[in-house]
């Protein structure tokens, strides 16, 4: 077994998946650890690290192995409402997905089609603050809530979507005291993306932490490794191999005695005598 097998098989170990009522009995007792990852790699490291919730795209947490490499952190999916269509649609994908394997599903789409999958006791999460896909109605890629005024909408929709039926909210680019005031007005879970330490859980983008985010790094963000200075080293050991090897097929040094099967002596005189016969 491989050390990284090892420290999951620990992991799993000393604890269980949470569900939803395990995050809201642990509101405002402890912060937790959020991650947004992309491979079954990096689901495997959250495992080991003990993450408590992960946001993951479909084809990975719907992928068969998920389970066994992440099998106690709490794995929300989902699609934007510009993916995926009607309330309907929306129902019938986040049902295959908890079935498949997901605990809550995330939407981004209307109060309504929150409240349609929470009334079918999906768990729901949704978004408030800088949504990526709403951006254009908050002013662009930037902080929500700086004023006093826009603070009291957020706090608004934060209960809207309490009242719609969702048990947490991604709250993110918000002035960390306005996230602070208002987690301590609700009952909803709110998990922050640069939105400070009086939320419920602390969430960061897998690539940031690692190093290897193509584009702009968020302010919020926090880098703990440069996988991309190490990507780029292993692509140019990747390049220096398959020259190598190249070399040494258009040199006669590949393949070698060590890489062939031998046939005995006696039986490859018959076989040539028997193609000869042909």
């Amino acid at each position: 077994m491989t050390e990284l097998r090892k420290q999951e098989s620990r992991g799993a170990a000393s604890r269980r998946l949470p569900t939803v009522a395990d995050l809201r009995a642990w509101k405002g007792r402890r912060q937790l650890t959020m991650l947004r990852y992309f491979s079954l790699d990096e689901a495997a490291a959250a495992e080991a690290a003990g993450i408590d919730i992960a946001s993951v795209p479909a084809e990975i947490v719907l992928d068969p192995h998920y389970r066994a490499v992440a099998p106690t952190v709490f794995s929300m999916t989902g699609q934007t409402h510009l993916e995926m269509g009607t309330p309907d649609d929306y129902l019938r994908w986040c049902g295959n997905a908890l079935s498949r394997g997901a605990d809550a599903v995330y939407c981004s789409g209307s109060l309504k089609t929150v409240e349609k999958l929470s009334r079918e006791y999906f768990p729901v999460v949704g978004h408030v603050g800088l949504v990526p896909t709403r951006a254009t109605w908050t002013g662009g890629f930037k902080a929500v809530g700086k004023t006093a005024e826009a603070a009291l909408r957020l706090f608004k929709e934060v209960k809207a979507y309490e009242s719609a039926g969702a048990f947490a909210v991604e709250i993110e680019v918000v002035p960390a005291e306005v996230a602070a005031e208002i987690s301590k007005r609700v009952e909803i879970l709110l998990w922050s993306m640069g939105a400070g330490a009086g939320c419920d859980a602390q969430y960061l983008f897998a690539n940031d932490i690692l190093g290897y985010t193509e584009c702009h790094v968020p302010r919020h963000a926090r880098t703990y490794r440069d996988f991309g200075a190490e990507h780029a080293r292993l692509q140019g050991e990747r390049i220096a191999a398959f020259t190598e090897y190249a070399a040494d097929v258009a040199g006669g040094a590949f393949p070698q005695d060590c890489n062939l099967i031998r046939m005995d002596p006696r039986e490859l005189e018959k076989f040539i005598d028997g193609v000869d016969r042909q």
